[in-house]
């Protein structure tokens, strides 16, 4: 079974073929196919190729399935004896692919 780790949206996922993840927000339309380009390795059995920073010709292809908010983070700083509260939310978005083929 090949496996590579792949860059994208500042930081890097080791991914298979048929695997599921979530990433940050791609800019491409759900269920197209979409090429990253930055594979930092690839290795399949034994056999590994690591890039110098990237793999030549290396590409992994992927399914976007969907785009989202992940779930509400709270962010809180206060003063005890102060009079001082500060609240605060975030969604990040994200993609949620699916690895369809890795080509070395």
């Amino acid at each position: 079974m090949s496996y590579a780790v792949i860059k994208t949206g500042g930081k890097q996922y080791r991914v298979m073929q048929g695997e599921v993840l979530r990433v940050e927000l791609l800019n491409a339309e759900v269920d197209s196919t979409f090429q990253f380009d930055q594979v930092l390795l690839v290795g399949s059995g034994e056999s590994i190729t690591v890039g110098a920073p990237l793999v030549e010709g290396a590409t992994v292809s992927a399914k976007i399935r969907a785009h989202g908010r992940a779930d509400k983070i709270r962010i809180i700083k206060f003063r005890r004896r102060k009079h001082h509260k500060k609240q605060q939310g975030h969604r990040q978005h994200y993609t949620e692919i699916e690895i369809t083929g890795i080509t070395a």
